[in-house]
């Protein structure tokens, strides 16, 4: 069953590579970027792991960069660890662990044909691997720091065996591995809490801490290549030195408390007395063996890896959050952007602007400084950030007004962007009418007839609050704007300039909001509503009890109601009152959007079992499936005849074809799973 699954697995591979061929991937460049490791026989040819399973690779020094294997079945395989065999290029070990199962979820691939194949491997199953090393003086051996503990191979990764003592109080949490150059017996292992030694291959132990400040999370340890008894080590609580092989450290100094959690250290290959530091601070060198250090970066980089090109060590790439890889051919004195083909964002909505298609928006999700808005003036080929005013808010959704300006659903209200300022500001101005009773009027007699006792005109004033909450989807109609917030339902009848808060009673957490002619149709996580006269009054639907979450909602063109739910895609034709499960040619469950493509005049689908998109030309009845992009696709718009699609780590997606392909997955759900 085993061998079953591994198969099963390398056939999955090669079928998600070979069908992405109709997908092109357009950036925006950048994102995370994990880890970095060179082929020790050609160092132009350099890989790149993620946090999503995916693996890139470069063959021209790491200037530009190609999608090479999708690591694991589902997403959330963090690629910490990747080495070449430098006896044989065409083997290649990935350590993983799992986001979703941090402690017990995690596997040892390994492929002997340079990536065509990959296999995990028996003894590694279902740990979550941490740390990596192959020993410099014999290729053969390979140390692995897991959360349980550390495990040793002498046959090129084949058999292994744990070599520290099992469920130890403290040789556990392993964060970090290093094999002493000249001695494969020696090896050192950082831990959650101080590192530790075996000078016999696991046979015995010691703790190697004098000097170390105590609860230390060691994240990475070098041995000097050139004198094996100095050892670096790096810690949250700082970096320490030590010249007798572990014995005692000390601190070096140079580096400020604020960027003390140094995540890799890196020696220069031929100078010793180089040590790059890479931090959630920057990049920080040493030119004299870590008695003085120097910052290279700016403190926003945080630095996840370094490499350092053997052949020519002026040449450094740096793995990092949110800018992806950073060159360097000065020995880390500047930097710049080597992303070229490499783009690892969390895409959330997407726009192609009304008058010009070469002009595509897209919002980013958890970028911070490098998130907001992207814009591409020449259809993706290259990418400008255009966030300024926006303040570090995440977008969820873009909208275009009539006037070419961009409007963002964002985590604090509505934004404006102003087509022609590039500013984004608030648009998030709620008004509601007060109606106070007029004064009482006493009965009187005018020109000898009784007038009664009556109440004066009312007085109307205006109250004006702002829209802080946040704002998941908006959806603009000729007749009136729609917000879907956190806070209940907004509409505008004035191009943004003022919401007013709908009358609903219940949740009003709505999270998704569809409109098409006069009605409108807007859901909460359990929950729906439904308007046919433009947001005058809502009635609520009655949801399926068996529905247990609530992604999208849609109206399509036959005013039909739509939901995209865990359960599926379900349609109702009389406002509600009865449901019909649609499965026709869609996933039975997680189907994550349902949209409508009136340029096109078809409806569109996204599911998390689906790495393509759905599209129906009858309203729904009937639905077929695209060439699969090898990507995991949140939602799609049409774009010249095919698709664009934001994806869950690989930016922005483009289909060359509208081809139907013969792998979409069955209507069972089966198919790539997420």
């Amino acid at each position: 069953m085993r061998k079953l699954f591994s198969l099963l697995f390398v056939l999955l591979l090669a079928v998600t590579l070979a069908s992405a061929s109709s997908w092109k991937e357009l950036g925006p460049d950048g994102g995370d970027a994990r880890s970095l490791a060179f082929d020790p026989h050609n160092p132009d040819r350099i890989l790149l792991g993620t946090s999503s399973g995916q693996l890139y690779m470069s063959n021209d020094r790491g200037h530009s960069w190609n999608r090479f294997a999708q690591i694991g079945l589902g997403d959330d395989y963090v690629l910490d660890n990747t080495a070449f065999d430098p006896s044989d290029p065409n083997t290649i070990y990935i350590g993983v662990w799992s986001v979703e199962h941090q402690r017990d979820a995690g596997d040892l691939y390994v492929t002997r044909d340079g990536g065509k194949s990959w296999k995990t491997i028996e003894g590694m199953r279902g740990k979550s691997i941490r740390a990596l090393s192959i020993a410099p003086s014999n290729s053969k051996t390979l140390v692995i720091g897991a959360l349980d503990g550390v495990y040793r191979s002498d046959d090129s990764g084949e058999t292994w065996r744990r070599i520290s003592p099992e469920n130890h109080a403290e040789i556990k949490n392993i964060e970090s591995i290093a094999i002493d150059p000249k001695n494969p017996d020696v090896v050192y292992a950082g831990t959650w809490h101080l590192p530790w030694k075996t000078d016999d291959g696991g046979k015995s132990w010691h703790h190697i801490k004098e000097g170390v400040i105590d609860d230390s999370d060691v994240f990475s340890i070098i041995v000097d290549f050139s004198n094996p008894s100095t050892v670096f080590a790096s810690a949250c609580s700082g970096i320490y030195k030590s010249e007798s092989a572990g014995n005692l450290f000390h601190k070096v100094t140079g580096i400020p408390a604020t960027a003390r959690r140094t995540r890799v250290l890196m020696q220069d290959p031929k100078n010793p007395q180089i040590v790059y530091a890479g931090t959630t601070e920057g990049l920080y060198k040493t030119l004299d063996g870590g008695k003085t250090f120097k910052r290279m970066t700016g403190p926003e980089v945080i630095v996840n890896d370094v490499s350092v090109d053997p052949r020519d060590t002026s040449r450094v790439l740096l793995a990092t959050d949110r800018s992806g890889v950073l060159a360097s051919e000065n020995g880390g004195a500047t930097f710049t952007q080597s992303n070229r083909g490499y783009s690892h964002r969390q895409v959330s909505s997407l726009l192609v602007d009304s008058k010009d298609p070469n002009t595509i928006y897209v919002g980013l999700l958890n970028d911070r400084d490098f998130g907001g808005m992207y814009v591409s003036r020449d259809a993706g080929s290259t990418w400008s950030q255009a966030s300024k005013g926006l303040k570090d808010r995440d977008v969820f959704t873009l909208r275009q007004a009539g006037d070419g300006d961009i409007f963002a659903g964002t985590n604090h209200g509505v934004m404006k962007f102003s087509s022609k300022t590039l500013l984004w500001e608030p648009a998030s101005v709620v008004v509601k009418e007060k109606t106070t009773p007029g004064p009482k009027i006493p009965a009187k007699v005018v020109k000898g007839k009784k007038i009664p006792a009556h109440e004066g005109t009312p007085k109307v004033t205006i109250e004006k609050s702002e829209l802080t909450s946040q704002v998941s989807q908006l959806v603009f109609t000729p007749a009136l704007w729609y917000a879907a917030a956190s806070s209940g339902v907004y509409s505008s009848k004035d191009d943004g300039k003022t919401w007013q808060h709908a009358d609903i009673e219940g949740d009003v957490r709505f999270l998704a909001i569809g409109a098409f002619g006069d009605k409108a149709f807007a859901a909460s996580a359990l929950d729906g509503y439904v308007t046919t006269d433009h947001g005058g009054h809502w009635t609520q639907v009655s949801v399926p009890k068996f529905i247990t979450g609530i992604y999208d909602a849609a109206v399509g063109f036959d005013q039909s109601l739509w939901l995209a739910t865990q359960q599926g895609a379900l349609r109702s034709g009389d406002d509600g009152k009865t449901w019909e499960h649609v499965t026709a040619g869609l996933p039975w469950k997680h189907v994550l959007t349902v949209s409508l493509d009136t340029a096109n005049n078809r409806m569109l689908a996204t599911s998390r079992d689906g790495r393509g998109v759905y599209s129906s030309s009858d309203n729904g009845q009937t639905w077929k499936y695209s060439d699969d992009a090898g990507l995991l696709v949140r939602s799609a718009v049409g774009y010249r005849g095919g698709y664009l699609a934001a994806t869950a780590y690989n930016g922005v997606a483009i289909s060359s074809a509208p081809g139907h392909s013969a792998t979409a997955p069955s209507a069972s759900g089966s198919g790539n799973s997420n």
